[in-house]
């Protein structure tokens, strides 16, 4: 059985499991504050990034082979801390990538960060067309066709999301964070984060509230129009109001958005 890991069969990987020094892994959400929270996870002593935030080796660079991603954590310096890496594209790999993961690291820890679906489908959007012009100038049909791309409504479908990952580790070790608590209290969002990893979470005491607060790669900011508001309102009414059922926590607030808040800076990755 070679699960698409080339000449790394299953077994293989079981055999190599033990040899695996990755505790945690961050899978998004895309637009969902991921960059703010390795930005100050980094700085916990007990946390080590040996690759950077994102790796990308499950959803862009399997071909290198599985011991180039095992050797970004075997070969590095760690001195007893948790090691892992944040790759928000990670939450949209198939099940069956999944369990490749769980063969190698069964007890990773995940967490999982997410944003009023509407507001990430428009902040995604202005990222990708403000590269094919001024944005006044660009159609509704065309923000239309990114809204409705599978690209762009699997990065909105958090319950898949959910369901896959949960599937394979179990509920208790994925850790969801939401987007409008970091902006209301984001120290007892990083503590939460800490306490789930293993870590001290009292560290979220001595970042420096310029770090804690300070906009990390703040998106491009642009207002938008009221059909395109109206569009994502009706495109992801379902998705929040089934969500809000599953979490039970009501976001059905979400579909208020009136598309001129941005002060919810922390959404580059």
């Amino acid at each position: 059985m070679e699960n698409g890991l080339g000449r790394w069969g299953f077994a293989r990987i079981l055999a190599k499991r033990a040899c695996a020094v990755i505790d945690f892994l961050g899978i998004g959400a895309q637009k969902a504050a991921t960059t703010w929270i390795f930005e100050c996870l980094r700085r916990h002593p007990e946390i080590y990034f040996p690759g950077g935030k994102e790796i990308h080796f499950w959803d862009e660079c399997r071909e290198r082979g599985i011991e180039w991603w095992l050797d970004i954590y075997r070969n590095s310096a760690h001195n007893g801390r948790k090691k892992g890496e944040i790759t928000p594209a990670y939450a949209l790999l198939d099940e069956d990538t999944i369990h490749q993961i769980a063969a190698i690291a069964p007890e990773l820890r995940l967490f999982y960060s997410i944003r009023n679906p509407i507001a990430r489908a428009w902040s995604h959007a202005l990222m990708v067309l403000g590269r094919a012009g001024h944005l006044d100038k660009l159609s509704d049909s065309l923000f239309i066709e990114h809204f409705t791309s599978a690209a762009s409504r699997r990065r909105g479908d958090y319950l898949s999301c959910l369901d896959r990952w949960s599937a394979v580790f179990g509920a208790d070790k994925l850790h969801v964070t939401v987007y409008d608590d970091i902006m209301a209290d984001p120290r007892r969002v990083l503590g939460g984060i800490a306490r789930h990893i293993g870590i001290d979470p009292e560290f979220v005491l001595w970042l420096p509230d310029e770090l804690v607060s300070q906009p990390v790669f703040a998106g491009p900011q642009h207002p938008i129009r009221p059909f395109l508001l109206d569009f994502l309102r009706a495109l992801y009414s379902p998705a929040i109001k089934a969500l809000s059922e599953r979490m039970q926590r009501n976001f059905m607030h979400w579909l208020s958005w009136d598309g001129y808040n941005f002060t919810c800076t922390r959404d580059k990755g």
